[in-house]
């Protein structure tokens, strides 16, 4: 089954309002040969979500979302506000705000129903530790947070599934095809066994250290639809040099 894929990139807690010179790029890069063949999609501070957003061909989303939809919730933003600036897409559940904020599976699941109620795609972020990875945990820890974060209306037109190891995010290190092949084969089996047919279509994005010089190897992967890339995706050149990856397959 073809599934479409998707390079999406998290800008994190980088950029001004003059990177949006270096969104333009992106967006100028996005051409038609490359949007036959892939979706794209940039995840920029929220900050800048609404001046993205202008950009008609290149979809924003963000980083994050309160589960509520408004209220006395101090510096949190809610789906709803994520859609009203234009953005398509929400990242929940990054390791990032797992390990600095304390988010449960049950908290990403929660703000993935929050994106669905705001018409958005949830991004749905999972991944070791290197500790779990070297106990030989991986399986059984992604497996248990892919079941518990995501909610039973999951389907593949609402939901985007990213792993990532949270040992090679930001580091320069990578699993080996063979671990990322079996991680995302066992995400696979998983989402098949519960959602059936569907389970085949959500699209799995592998994510941690993706750069230019080991793009083609990675997506070629079975079961990898893609790839959520930080670090590169600040950068044009780089970000498109991973997308257009794909223009050799």
């Amino acid at each position: 089954m073809t599934v479409r894929p998707l390079v999406a990139g998290n800008w994190k807690m980088n950029g001004t309002k003059e990177s949006y010179e270096e969104f333009a790029k992106i967006a100028a890069g996005y051409d038609a040969a490359l949007a036959e063949k892939i979706d794209m999609l940039v995840c920029p501070p929220a900050v800048l979500l609404a001046q993205f957003a202008e950009v008609e061909n290149l979809p924003v989303g963000a980083q994050n979302c309160h589960a509520a939809a408004s209220g006395a919730h101090t510096g949190d933003i809610s789906a709803e506000m994520v859609a009203n600036v234009g953005g398509k897409y929400v990242i929940v559940g990054h390791s990032e705000r797992r390990e600095g904020y304390g988010e449960t599976d049950a908290d990403v699941a929660a703000k993935a129903e929050a994106a669905w109620r705001a018409g958005l795609v949830a991004i749905v972020c999972i991944g070791e530790s290197l500790e779990q990875r070297e106990a030989g945990e991986t399986i059984a820890v992604v497996t248990e947070q892919i079941t518990k974060s995501l909610p039973d209306a999951t389907t593949s037109a609402n939901t985007v599934v990213a792993y990532e190891p949270i040992w090679a995010i930001g580091t320069g290190k990578t699993p080996t095809a063979d671990d990322v092949a079996e991680v995302h084969a066992a995400l696979r089996k998983s989402l098949v066994e519960r959602f059936g047919e569907d389970g085949e279509k959500i699209r799995l994005l592998y994510g941690g250290s993706v750069k230019p010089t080991n793009a083609s190897e990675l997506l070629a992967l079975p079961n990898v639809n893609g790839a959520l890339v930080g670090g590169a995706s600040l950068k044009a050149a780089d970000f498109l040099g991973i997308a257009e990856a794909y223009k050799n397959f």
